[in-house]
């Protein structure tokens, strides 16, 4: 593994980020705050390839990897437009389709994921099972060469702008991936109501009796314990660069302001106070973003185990780098932090999400606990 990304990556990044920058946080805001969707600056990624770099290049991709789609990612939050549904529809989705979709699956939804013309939502907590899988209660059964699922997923993002849902139920012989449809009858939602400004919204979503045809299990139905973890290492590696890149927008308001504003003829910045708080959470944004480039490449090698603990770390230390970003960015920023002019006070309750979501700080300790240090379990 180098620790230097490649003259491709770096120029993958530079050309993302002069993208993304066109339109940048007032336009994301805006959305946002007028419950629109960021449309446009989505179609535009996709047309451009940004959307489809990790999928396969006989799909119309980049045939990239993964770590090439959280570079995406990173560079689109860096600017001020943190893409939810990045996270989900072209790193999870069109990942479990293209490493176990059958040819029929693939062409069906790979060359959407690849110019971003589809979007899925992908669907795995449940009210009464969140980290714990072995929990679920949605399940699917045969009937004649159907399937029928019933159930109910909640906290599930961006379902009111995508095209189907990968849905985790459970069957027989243990957990299947199921593609449904938007429209498919009995499939109904909810929105929640959240008080975090996003353009994507949260809902819980019900199934009853959806009937779904034969082909709507992704591959095997004997695969989908491993379907799931194909999909959640690349979950947490997407968390980790929007939180990363979010922390790096915060960041580089914070030094903006602190270099123009000045007390007693002085910069802020030149304080100890206002520099040295400013200088640790890059260091710590640094270090997130290693260990998220590290992760990001034992998947792409095809060491999904390792990947596993990678990628875990990673979103715990960038979940906690965005957070502590944002907090120092309003902190240095005074009053005007609070401000709806600055920016800044918006993204505070989605840097919190970082140490919740896709899994909690909590739950990531404890895998570390269990699996790096080998310590007993608790539950």
């Amino acid at each position: 593994m180098s620790f230097v990304e490649s003259e491709e990556r770096i120029a993958l990044r530079k050309a993302v980020a002069e993208f993304a920058a066109k339109y940048g946080p007032e336009y994301f805001t805006g959305k946002a705050r007028a419950g629109e969707k960021t449309t446009e600056l989505w179609e535009e990624a996709g047309k451009l390839g940004y959307l489809g770099v990790a999928v396969p290049e006989e799909y119309g991709g980049g045939g990239g990897g993964i770590g090439d789609l959280a570079a995406v990612c990173e560079e689109m939050a860096a600017a001020g437009c943190p893409l939810l549904l990045m996270v989900v529809s072209p790193a999870i989705c069109a990942t479990v389709i293209a490493r176990f979709g059958t040819d029929e699956q693939k062409s069906k939804w790979l060359p959407g994921f690849a110019d971003g013309t589809v979007k899925m939502a992908f669907a795995i907590t449940e009210p009464d099972a969140g980290s714990n899988a072995h929990k679920l209660k949605t399940h699917v059964r045969r009937d004649g060469d159907d399937w029928v699922l019933n159930g109910t997923k909640t906290y599930i993002s961006g379902v009111d702008e995508v095209d189907a849902v990968l849905v985790v139920a459970i069957q027989e012989t243990g957990p299947v991936l199921v593609i449904v449809p938007t429209d498919a009858e009995g499939f109904t939602w909810h929105e929640i109501d959240m008080d975090i400004v996003m353009p994507e919204k949260q809902f819980t979503l019900f199934f009853d009796d959806v009937r779904l045809p034969s082909d709507a299990v992704v591959g095997s139905p004997d695969q989908g314990l491993l379907q799931i973890f194909a999909g959640l290492n690349p979950e947490r590696i997407m968390g980790a660069s929007m939180g990363t890149g979010t922390a790096r927008h915060a960041i580089s308001k914070a030094v903006a302001y602190a270099q123009q504003r000045t007390v007693w003829d002085t910069p802020i910045g030149a304080h100890q106070g206002i520099a040295h708080p400013l200088a640790k959470i890059h260091v710590e944004v640094e270090l997130a973003r290693l260990m998220t480039q590290k992760a990001a490449a034992l998947y792409d090698s095809g060491r999904d185990k390792q990947a596993g603990e990678a990628a875990n770390m990673a979103k715990y230390a960038a979940g906690e780098a965005v957070a502590a970003a944002v907090d120092q960015a309003i902190q240095t920023h005074g009053g005007n932090g609070l401000t709806r002019e600055f920016g800044l006070a918006s993204m505070l309750a989605a840097s919190r999400l970082s140490r919740i979501a896709p899994v909690s700080r909590e739950m990531v300790l404890n895998f570390v606990a269990q699996n790096s240090l080998k310590l007993p379990r608790s539950y």
